[in-house]
């Protein structure tokens, strides 16, 4: 452990990204069937810092909440959350953090740029699909409730993420 710099980027942003995520889990606006919170921006922020290692603390959070961790939207925990309604958003939260962290390990402005609105499409989609298959609305009716009211904010956060990562640089 001592000496290995790597080792220890991996593990400090971790546990950031990880306490940044459940942060932003707990800054919620009620929505049905699926809240609006901050989780996604931190997601997205973990890619931009972390690159391809900004897969470690989404699914570090995903267990930490699976395992009984109040970590989710307004302190919710347990495998039963992953398996409700906004299961698929939080398990959107893998492929966006590697989709984002991989377009930031390139140096093209543009491709960073889609990379932070494919990993927050990914997200949706992921999100969308979940609920479509785990409540009885409709693939159209999924994804006029759990992703067309998300999309402006979600707008707004990724361009946040992709001007604090031009800062970070």
């Amino acid at each position: 452990m001592f000496g290995n710099e790597t080792r220890t980027f991996l593990l400090t942003r971790s546990a950031t990204f990880i306490a940044l995520i459940t942060a932003g889990a707990w800054i919620s606006i009620p929505f049905v069937p699926v809240p609006l919170t901050l989780q996604t921006f931190f997601v997205l922020l973990a890619g931009v810092v972390m690159k391809r290692y900004a897969a470690v603390p989404a699914v570090c959070y995903l267990v930490l909440g699976s395992l009984g961790i109040p970590v989710f939207h307004n302190g919710l925990a347990g495998i039963g959350v992953l398996l409700g309604p906004t299961g698929g958003y939080l398990l959107g939260f893998i492929p966006a953090a590697v989709i984002v962290g991989l377009a930031y390990e390139t140096d093209r402005r543009a491709i960073r740029a889609a990379g932070i609105a494919l990993g927050s499409a990914a997200i949706l989609g992921c999100g969308v699909l979940w609920l479509a298959g785990s409540t009885p609305l409709s693939a159209g009716t999924a994804f006029m409730v759990g992703a067309v009211p998300f999309l402006p904010g979600d707008a707004v956060k990724s361009a946040a993420g992709y001007l604090i990562a031009e800062r970070l640089e």
